[in-house]
């Protein structure tokens, strides 16, 4: 595929925090072996009656009013957030496990430092390379950013949507395309909704702790600490003896320090980001049109029965929208986790619905579109099959999308 970015293995290229990071996640076992699909080439079962499929042509049913969260956007995005004080790190602690409570207190309380935060680190595989990630809180972690990158809103706002913010060094040397979906591993993708100078030694970029998790990082294992210039080495040593002799102690001193933008107004931004509005569909009258406005703008490639199949086995078209007994929301019947990596805004109202119609078609399509439901035959079999693990429910909702065709064609 042309989006495919031109990246080749770190190996010895990154070094620092590459080398612990990636031996604490592998020995974790943060990575998914990927499985293909044994039934690719099996028959598929009889075509479904027509009379079997629901109409499409109805007026979409506004959703009840639920008692639980309905957005996912970052707290940091306020004005208050953009402004509040900024603390440049100095150093960072990678640990050998999880760092305790009553530890990082230790460190806190240590003699020159001025503040600690702890993130979860590790390695993942992205595409054909190596990166290494930091998973924090966006409204935590902007007051640690340099100023140029924390008054950037794009940036926490794309974490808080589950999204991947490049190191600029890094989106550089491996040319990613801002915009893009890619491989993360375990079946996983990340799209790379923009790039910014952190700053930070061996890493190169930047999650949310929910998609961290998602990830398989390592929960709290990344010590950031912020001291008085010139303080680094002494207090790293400090440091190390509190978290043990396995500790790897990466100074950051004064490259940390923001980096002032170019006077020239024709110079290219500090932050990059991708263009907003590519899942956006609009309020459709009908989920046939939905289901059509989502497969051609999320997805090329994905037909519209597809989604309009998995929607009438999930929720019969939002007529039943949950919970389930699993756990899955909404009228695509989403797993909460799920939906904070994939979810989307697709009415343009400021926030990601897990409940609602236009955000939940094309959260699915894009859901299905990362796994490769855009190239169809036995890799639009294993993305259906991702969306729910059961090959029965495979050809059952292939068996609609077929019937759909027939009836809408």
């Amino acid at each position: 595929m042309s989006h495919r970015p031109r990246l080749t293995p770190v190996g010895a290229v990154v070094v620092g925090l590459s080398v612990l990071i990636v031996t604490g996640v592998t020995a974790g076992g943060a990575f998914l072996a990927t499985r293909d699909d044994p039934s690719a080439d099996r028959p598929r079962a009889p075509r479904t009656s027509l009379a079997d499929v629901r109409d499409l042509t109805a007026p979409i049913a506004p959703p009840k009013a639920r008692a639980e969260p309905t957005s996912f956007t970052s707290p940091a995005a306020s004005p208050a957030g953009a402004s509040a004080p900024l603390t440049a790190p100095r150093l960072i602690a990678i640990a050998r496990g999880a760092v305790s409570p009553e530890s990082l207190a230790r460190i806190a309380a240590s003699k020159d430092v001025r503040k600690v935060t702890l993130a979860d680190a590790g390695a993942i595989r992205f595409s054909t390379a190596t990166l290494n990630l930091l998973a924090v809180d966006p409204a935590e972690y902007r007051t640690w950013a340099p100023k140029a990158v924390a008054e950037e809103p794009e940036v926490w706002n794309a974490l808080a949507r589950g999204e991947f913010v490049a190191e600029s060094k890094t989106a550089a040397q491996y040319l990613l395309r801002l915009g893009g979906e890619y491989e993360a591993g375990g079946g996983s993708r990340l799209r790379v909704a923009a790039s910014a100078p952190f700053g930070l030694p061996g890493v190169d970029g930047l999650v949310a702790k929910e998609t961290g998790r998602v990830l398989g990082l390592r929960p709290g294992v990344a010590v950031l600490v912020n001291t008085s210039a010139g303080k680094e080495a002494a207090v790293g040593a400090r440091v190390k003896k509190l978290l043990g002799p396995d500790a790897q102690i990466v100074p950051i001193g004064r490259a940390a320090r923001p980096t002032p933008a170019p006077a020239a107004p024709t110079s290219r931004p500090l932050v990059a980001a991708a263009k907003p509005g590519s899942y956006l569909v609009g309020r459709p009258g009908s989920y046939l049109d939905l289901y059509k406005l989502a497969a051609a703008q999320v997805c090329p490639g994905l037909s519209w029965t597809v989604l309009a199949a998995i929607g009438q086995v999930e929720s019969g078209h939002g007529r039943n929208n949950g919970p389930s007994s699993a756990g899955a929301l909404g009228p695509m019947q989403f797993m909460p986790a799920t939906w904070k990596a994939y979810g989307v805004d697709g009415d343009g109202d400021g926030k990601s619905d897990i409940w609602s119609p236009y955000d939940a078609v094309p959260s699915a399509a894009r859901y299905l579109c990362a796994n490769g439901a855009g190239l169809g035959g036995a890799k639009l079999r294993s993305a259906v099959y991702r969306y729910n693990h059961s090959w029965d429910y495979v050809d059952k909702v292939l068996r609609i999308a077929d019937a759909y065709a027939h009836a809408y064609s």
